[in-house]
């Protein structure tokens, strides 16, 4: 495992694909390392301010690939990165060569079988590494993401100098190991918010000031990153939308290929897909993830 410590290269065109809660904000960050950034995507409103301080807005994935030597990927799962890959004006057709990192959670085996089938496509011309980040939507407005890295020294290594902008990439092997540090991160981050949510109903239902209690183990062995992002929302109940909860369902189940693929049997794993699997079933899948408090408290 290497942490990525190359300044970032100026001479590299950078572009983006996705401004969504982590696209838009991780945009910004680039923009401002960079000088210059092309964008695309399905809403240009979202670009107007990033626009206004420099970057390129293009109409298509092919505009955007021609005038970029490496794009960052933020879209939810591999199906909507294969939409814009294929066609006249996607990805493909806009490029010599090009080093797509691919940000969003997805399958390590699906993400490799497209890596392989873009090199052939391609004759090596368009290169795929994977760059899952973690640290949410605060990470991403701040600048201090944790992004997992996989693939080739080499490719890895631009990424690096151009994604530190955006927090602290780090190598941790080949193609696909970063997609396994996220589902990893996942199965972390599924059962502190579930638990989380467990604690507040039983000790709100105890009588015991939800304020004072997250304040209290805080400071102790529960206290958390994700404790301290969430605490409000589950002190109020308040569950709008930054982490959507129905992704963990995806993510899950990327964590329980990873299990399979290894040979691994699960204990705690099987019980966060059952109980994700529950919580999107009941309606709650749009809800952030500290939505966990009200699923518990309503079953």
């Amino acid at each position: 495992m290497t942490t990525a410590a190359h300044s970032p290269r100026f001479g590299v065109g950078v572009g983006v694909l996705g401004l969504g809660a982590m696209g838009l904000p991780m945009a910004g960050h680039l923009l401002s390392a960079h000088g210059t950034l092309h964008l695309t995507g399905r809403r240009p409103e979202r670009a107007a301010d990033l626009v206004s301080a420099g970057a390129t807005w293009h109409q298509t994935p092919r505009e955007l690939a021609a005038a970029s030597d490496a794009v960052l990927v933020m879209l939810p799962d591999l199906p909507e990165l294969e939409a814009v890959l294929g066609g006249e004006d996607g990805l493909l057709a806009g490029t010599g060569e090009l080093l797509i990192m691919v940000g969003s959670t997805v399958s390590p085996t699906g993400l490799r079988e497209l890596a392989d089938r873009l090199a052939a496509e391609t004759d090596g011309r368009v290169r795929v590494i994977d760059s899952p980040v973690s640290g949410g939507e605060d990470g991403a407005k701040a600048g201090t993401l944790s992004i997992m890295l996989g693939g080739p020294d080499d490719d890895v290594a631009t990424a690096a100098s151009i994604l530190r902008a955006c927090g602290r990439p780090v190598h941790l092997g080949p193609l696909g190991a970063g997609e396994v540090a996220k589902a990893c991160n996942q199965m972390i981050v599924s059962s502190t918010i579930l638990a989380l949510g467990e604690a507040s109903v039983l000790a709100e239902r105890s009588g015991i000031d939800l304020g004072v209690l997250w304040d209290l183990l805080g400071g102790g062995y529960a206290g958390s990153n994700l404790l301290e992002s969430r605490r409000e929302k589950l002190v109020s109940g308040d569950d709008s939308p930054s982490g959507v909860a129905k992704y963990m369902v995806k993510d899950l189940t990327f964590a329980a290929d990873v299990a399979s693929a290894t040979g691994t049997n699960p204990v705690l794993l099987p019980t966060l897909r059952a109980a994700f699997d529950e919580l999107v079933d009941a309606g709650l899948g749009d809800r952030d993830i500290a939505v966990t408090r009200r699923f518990v408290a309503d079953r």
